[in-house]
């Protein structure tokens, strides 16, 4: 017969502990040679780029440090770059923070003894599992040796055949004197509780002959007593009844039975009024009425509203010398942004049903799906986004010139919701911010690319249908970015 080694399973609870607290040790080591190593060539990125930027910095062109600074987005620790100038403005951010965070490498610019600006370089966090899969080998390695600790324990500890024979000589020892322990306790007891029973009868029959007389006697005068009582007792209720008239039985009887069906008709009664269908439920609105929205409602279009934010009617109040000339700039430029984001080759079968233009509302762009493939809610999602950013850039420069500018904020919806998404952008909608108004089909067009968040607090079934752009994918950040930058060039060889 095998036996296995004494206390196997503890041993192997000491080997996976083993294992788990070498690999945490491998984990953090690596982790701050990466750091470090990180961080050194985050100072070097930051200095080269503020080399190739200063000109750019001190001009405040925005475009070309937009162009300098995605170059260096391209690289697999970078996470977002934060170019600033010397009033702490944000002129370009490049990246995309909100998604990964990390360290940030903060140096001022400086051309001579002037200070033109700064530029702050966030790191990509460095995760644990990447450090795993770097160090499979050895983690691979430290598991098989460990388990053949294991294996090589239970052989080597094993119980041999003179060792098993002295055990069960021990063990049969044991039993026989716990045995003979054991009679003796029994053979012990017994007597004692012979002698205790004997005496036990003896007081008890002494007991039992001195009660009985005295039991006897007490029984007698009671059942003398209490006869008395209940006759005297009976007679006086008998006179009683006949001097006042009181109930007979079968008067009794009536009255209680009367009172049984007088409640049982009105358990009855209740019972039915409970059960008549349409009552309660019409009475108290348990009426279910069918929700205005439809999340699986089919679609092929979609329309992106583009709606200043004026808060104080500045742009009513403005000359029409000057008014007309900047809708003119923002058509321009949203015509300019359609045109340069369909040439995408992700949003191939995707087109404009029309031509956007500006006025004292805003605008709208409506683009279809020319087949079932065209992911036409990630081009609205994509469109609405692009000319945010690129209305922050103009915006920012108008000010910067102290010419009249506005923020601008932005909804997507199918055409069957167009008109709820006005009305939430005019009473929810911020600066500079998104909302989304999209079936289920277009949430799930968009879900692998950007990330949405539900409205606090709504108050109607559109606001809690409603969802609010909160970021995107690497992937999807740099077409924009790319995109953008096309259309600045274009505008700038067109100015």
């Amino acid at each position: 017969m095998m036996y296995l080694a004494p206390r196997q399973g503890l041993f192997a609870i000491i080997v996976l502990v083993s294992f788990c607290l070498q690999t945490l040790l491998l984990v953090i080591s690596t982790d701050q040679q990466l750091t470090k190593s990180r961080a050194q060539k985050g100072e070097q990125m930051v200095a080269q780029l503020i080399d190739e930027a200063r000109l750019s910095l001190e001009n405040k062109d925005r475009v070309s440090l937009s162009v300098i600074a995605n170059r260096y987005t391209i690289e697999q620790d970078v996470a977002r770059i934060l170019i600033k100038d010397n009033n702490n403005d944000v002129l370009v951010p490049v990246g995309n923070a909100p998604m990964q965070q990390g360290a940030t490498i903060r140096q001022i610019a400086t051309k001579g003894d002037a200070v033109i600006g700064s530029v702050s370089l966030t790191l990509k966090d460095i995760s644990k599992g990447e450090i795993i899969a770097m160090q499979w080998p050895f983690v691979i390695g430290s598991l098989f040796l460990h388990l053949l600790l294991w294996l090589l324990y239970g052989y080597i500890a094993r119980p041999t055949k003179e060792q098993i024979n002295a055990l069960s000589h021990d063990i049969q020892d044991l039993h026989r004197e716990h045995s003979r322990q054991e009679g003796q306790r029994t053979q012990d007891r017994q007597s004692a509780g012979t002698s205790m029973m004997d005496n036990e009868h003896s007081r008890v029959d002494d007991g039992r002959n001195q009660a009985g007389s005295q039991t006897t006697a007490n029984d007698n005068n009671k059942a003398t007593v209490s006869t008395t009582t209940i006759h005297s007792e009976l007679n006086a209720y008998l006179k009683e009844q006949q001097t006042h008239g009181g109930l007979t039985d079968s008067n009794i009887v009536d009255s209680v039975t009367n009172t049984v069906d007088d409640d049982t008709n009105r358990t009855a009664a209740s019972g039915e009024k409970d059960q008549i269908p349409g009552t309660d439920s019409v009475a108290y609105g348990f009426r279910s009425n069918p929700s205005k929205l439809s999340a699986t409602r089919a679609f092929d279009s979609v329309n992106v509203h583009i709606v200043f934010h004026d808060e104080y009617n500045m742009l009513e109040r403005l000359a029409p010398e000057m008014r007309m000339p900047y809708l003119a700039l923002c058509t321009q430029l949203l015509d300019q942004a359609l045109v340069e984001l369909l040439k995408q080759p992700l949003l191939l079968g995707v087109s404009a049903i029309n031509e956007p233009h500006f006025n004292e509302k805003g605008a709208y762009a409506e683009l279809k799906a020319d087949n079932s493939h065209a992911k036409v809610a990630l081009a609205g999602v994509m469109l609405g986004k692009l000319y945010l950013m690129l209305n922050k850039i103009i915006h920012d420069k108008h000010i910067e010139l102290s010419r009249f500018a506005l923020p601008v904020k932005a909804g997507v919806s199918d055409s069957a919701q167009a008109d709820a998404m006005t009305q939430l952008l005019e009473s929810v909608g911020k600066k500079e911010q998104m909302l989304i108004l999209l079936p289920n089909s277009g949430l799930k067009q968009i879900g692998n690319h950007v990330q949405v968040q539900s409205l606090k607090r709504p108050t109607t079934v559109y606001e809690r249908e409603c969802a609010v752009f909160d970021g995107g994918n690497d992937a999807m950040i740099q077409r924009l970015a790319d995109v953008r930058n096309a259309v600045l060039m274009t505008e700038s060889e067109d100015g």
